[in-house]
């Protein structure tokens, strides 16, 4: 049985622990709230307090970095968590298995590959770009030993779909999206991004890099409501939100400001090509129809804004 330590128990944390747990091994999982999960060892912990996490990181074949800082507080709690993390990995000797995304490549135009140029001018891509830098600088120095897997957008919680959409499905309402409906998008499954990062923690192969999760072949907001209008016997009523609408409600909801850094991701096309990892790994996506059912049924904070549309 091999020990690891996930920090984090989001949707991502979550589908890690699940994921390790079903192999047999030892869990040992770390949150600020001390969050139960049948299975694991569950501790109540500050992620951006280096000597804490490495007592936990202690004996751990990896650490998980699974953390997710309020959306609108990114510059600001981010930076000492993954301090901290990379601290905690050099101290212990443990795999850093980051969880990335793609808001450090900032606005494409094409389909995004692993070699596609971090060249992100919002504030939350570069903080993303920065904490990859700093991890790859000190992988290539031998102090640790890291690597990234970067998604699209979630499907499993947390996502537009359960944000924005299917509140007004399963109302009967319409539901205005701050989106081109029709734009090709890419949507991958957490349950996918646990498989990855699982996989590539026990891989020395895939170490010093980052990969992208095999996720399913793009599709628009309005396929992916389709799916999930049938599966819940409703009729999809969606509008697209202006951007300008989408600008004047960010003038009084922080949350909701924060969304117009992203809205290259959902106005135009946005592909991620994750071939590189469903050909090293051996690893093929969710079907989309599998991955909306898995959204529905994840329980989402009624507290939590339409800004947990974009969090990753």
């Amino acid at each position: 049985m091999t020990k690891y330590l996930v920090v984090g128990a989001g949707p991502v944390g979550r589908a890690v622990t699940e994921e390790l747990i079903g192999r047999g091994h030892e869990v040992v999982l770390a949150t600020r709230s001390g969050s139960e999960f049948a299975g694991a060892r569950s501790v109540a912990v500050d992620a951006a307090d280096r000597d804490a996490i490495t007592r936990l990181a202690a004996g751990c074949s990896a650490i998980f970095n699974c953390v997710n800082p309020a959306y609108h507080r990114w510059t600001e709690d981010w930076p000492p968590v993954a301090a901290a993390l990379l601290a905690a990995a050099e101290d212990s000797g443990a795999v850093l298995a980051i969880t990335g995304n793609l808001y450090g490549y900032g606005p494409v135009d094409g389909p995004l590959t692993e070699d596609t140029p971090l060249a992100a001018t919002g504030r939350k891509g570069q903080v993303r770009a920065r904490m990859w830098a700093d991890a790859l600088d000190a992988h290539r120095a031998g102090r640790v030993r890291a690597f990234e897997v970067r998604g699209s957008d979630y499907l499993g919680g947390n996502s537009l779909l359960s944000a924005v959409v299917t509140p007004a499905l399963r109302k009967g309402r319409t539901a205005w999206v701050p989106a081109d409906l029709d734009a090709p998008h890419t949507w991958t499954n957490v349950k996918d991004v646990a498989r990855l990062l699982v996989a590539a923690a026990g891989d020395p192969t895939a170490w010093g890099r980052a990969w992208h999760v095999p996720s399913a072949p793009a599709a628009s907001i309005r396929e992916i409501a389709g799916l999930a209008a049938a599966q819940l016997g409703a009729t999809a009523r969606l509008r697209s939100m202006p951007y300008p609408v989408l600008w004047t409600a960010g003038l009084v909801a922080p949350m909701i400001r924060e969304l117009r850094e992203t809205q290259h991701q959902f106005r135009a096309p946005f592909v991620l090509d994750s071939s590189a990892a469903q050909k090293h790994f051996g690893l093929a996506p969710q079907p989309l129809a599998d991955s909306v059912r898995l959204d529905l049924a994840s329980a989402v904070d009624p507290r939590e804004t339409s800004a947990a549309a974009a969090r990753h």
